[in-house]
């Protein structure tokens, strides 16, 4: 595996602050028309006017319908789609840099096999299969059970490994999936097409009560992301020069690995499995401001949140009334991604 490129390439601190400003503005302009656009249209003014009632809390001349429709129903699922999108896409910014390949992706250390396996086994056996835990606290309890063992797998005489990791990711995560399609085979006819769904990916339950801890998990990781970002500069290098500057290689990585499995593990259980956002939007940031963490991570952020908005915006209007799964739309633009991604390198990333 090649390095995920190298500190050295940088782009202007000029140009990052003028993409981030352009990301930050689409995303905001992308939110408010997710929250107008649906089966009944509210006008970006009522919008805005019914989000600053409920921050100032002024409701005078508010639209009741309108309180409940951008509000209650529409408002947690774009904030819920941003959050998830920026945590999946800082889960593959970290993993790509761990792993030293600019293709790694989040999904590629079983976590979201886990995830989808305590799930399903709830959704079809009921809560008391797993001391009735719900489906969400169910799907975290697998990624970190997975996780577990594949770190324990990784490890060999005391050291670590990349590849083994790898393997024992993929290894394992297979062994996760043909619990979940056994699981999926016990399910009533009925129940089926709902699991299938939310193995797809879908934020159409989001709700106010269900935002707290994503966000505050997903904000908290990210910091943290960003204050090592001079160690995943570092390991960007090599072992040697990571070590010679001081890093402390074991409990680093580990520190990494639990970072990116924990915004993984957190943005499956809200939000199902959503496939190809921690690997398409970090390589493209960096493609689009150089590799140096310090500025990679917090742009490839806010665009996995508009990448995200957008494509739930999407999935949700379509086929309106029906919605699609996210994945169907992450997956149509992820494809094109590698193929053009080959094409103009050769197959070399």
């Amino acid at each position: 595996m090649r390095p995920a490129g190298s500190p050295a390439t940088r782009a202007p601190r000029r140009s990052l602050l003028v993409w981030m400003l352009y990301l930050s503005v689409a995303a905001a302009i992308t939110a408010v028309l997710a929250v107008s656009i649906g089966s009944v249209q509210v006008s970006p003014t009522a919008v805005l006017s019914v989000v600053s009632a409920n921050l100032s809390g002024d409701f005078t001349g508010v639209d009741p319908l309108h309180q409940k429709i951008v509000w209650e129903l529409r408002a947690p699922r774009v904030l819920l789609a941003g959050v998830v999108g920026a945590g999946l896409s800082l889960a593959g910014a970290a993993l790509q840099g761990l792993l030293r390949n600019p293709l790694a992706d989040p999904y590629i250390i079983g976590v979201s096999s886990g995830a989808s396996f305590g799930a399903v086994l709830v959704m079809t056996f009921g809560s008391s299969v797993l001391l009735g835990l719900t489906t969400s606290a169910a799907a975290f309890l697998g990624a970190v059970g997975l996780l577990a063992l594949v770190y324990a797998f990784a490890q060999r005489s005391g050291s670590f490994s990349d590849m083994r990791l790898v393997l024992s990711g993929v290894a394992l995560g297979y062994v996760a999936m043909a619990g979940t399609s056994f699981a999926q085979l016990q399910a009533e006819p009925g129940e089926i097409r709902g699991i299938l769904f939310w193995m797809m990916g879908s934020v159409a339950g989001a709700r106010w009560d269900t935002l707290l801890v994503p966000v505050l998990v997903i904000v908290g990781t990210g910091v943290w992301l960003l204050s090592h970002a001079r160690g995943l500069n570092a390991l960007a290098l090599g072992d040697d020069d990571a070590v010679a500057v001081g890093l402390n290689l074991r409990r680093f990585r580990l520190n990494l690995l639990v970072t990116s499995a924990l915004l993984t593990a957190v943005a499956v259980s809200v939000a199902g499995g959503v496939g190809f956002v921690g690997l398409i939007i970090p390589h493209a940031m960096r493609l689009l401001i150089g590799a140096d963490h310090r500025r990679l991570l917090p742009i490839t952020a806010v665009a996995g949140a508009l990448f995200l908005i957008s494509v739930d915006l999407v999935a949700r209007t379509i086929g309106s009334p029906n919605e699609y799964p996210l994945t169907i739309f992450t997956a149509l633009v992820g494809g094109p991604f590698f193929l053009w991604l080959m094409r103009t390198t050769g197959g070399r990333a």
